[in-house]
């Protein structure tokens, strides 16, 4: 969740990833940290020289957009839940004008199943289906949160959008998926990211609040079109 959550140790993800064979062998019960969010009251900018995160990245909409939104999320966390139709909804609205940018940022070990659901979304991209696996895990959120082995219903979203099942059980846990969600994570930690979800506009930090009100995301993308016309 967004601020009230540690920083997440690259290293730890890293050597969470290295795991995710066995993980999805056997799930374990651990009980994901829920504590309330708060926000950021001022935008802030980006770094000179970020880290580049996975290339390419998961992107809807034009290179050459006069708007880029870069959200670094996680699966699992339900403020990000939330912003996914949100995100959605402008992204119909405004067409071409904008790009929306994914970035894996999976809260370990707060969210037990983050890990699990990064790399499902990340095995799909391989296969071209990103965003399909994407819209499906975000809105199944509180299904999947709650079970005790996500490895069957990851499994059950492959399917009904088409994957290659076979080659998708090889890709969840191949070297590929797991360097992408690492590159993402230090592209989020050179950006100075704390907590999920966190969005970039061209470059400068959306406040917390004003991510979570349609209306006001909204008169911020207007704001940054009629600047850039």
């Amino acid at each position: 969740m967004k601020r009230n959550l540690p920083f997440i140790i690259i290293a730890a993800v890293l050597g969470a990833a290295l795991l995710m064979a066995w993980y999805f062998k056997r799930s374990t019960a651990e009980t994901p940290a829920t504590t309330a969010a708060s926000s950021t009251s001022s935008p802030a900018q980006m770094p000179d020289s970020p880290d580049a995160g996975a290339d390419p990245p998961h992107a809807l909409g034009p290179a050459d957009a006069r708007v880029t939104l870069e959200e670094f999320g996680d699966f699992e966390c339900p403020p990000c839940g939330l912003l996914h139709p949100i995100l959605k909804t402008l992204e119909g609205e405004f067409g071409p004008r904008i790009r929306i940018i994914f970035r894996e940022f999976p809260l370990v070990p707060n969210h037990q199943h983050a890990l699990a659901a990064a790399r499902a979304a990340e095995a799909a991209g391989l296969q071209g289906k990103f965003w399909e696996m994407h819209d499906l895990i975000y809105e199944n959120q509180k299904t999947w949160h709650e079970a005790f082995d996500v490895r069957p219903i990851f499994e059950g979203y492959a399917t009904k959008i088409g994957l290659d099942f076979e080659r998708f059980k090889r890709d969840i846990s191949s070297d590929v998926v797991q360097q992408r969600i690492f590159l993402d994570g230090k592209r989020a930690h050179s950006l100075g990211v704390k907590g999920t979800p966190t969005v970039f506009l061209n470059g400068r930090e959306v406040p917390f609040e004003s991510l979570m009100v349609p209306d006001k995301l909204r008169e911020i993308i207007n704001t940054e079109l009629a600047s850039h016309p």
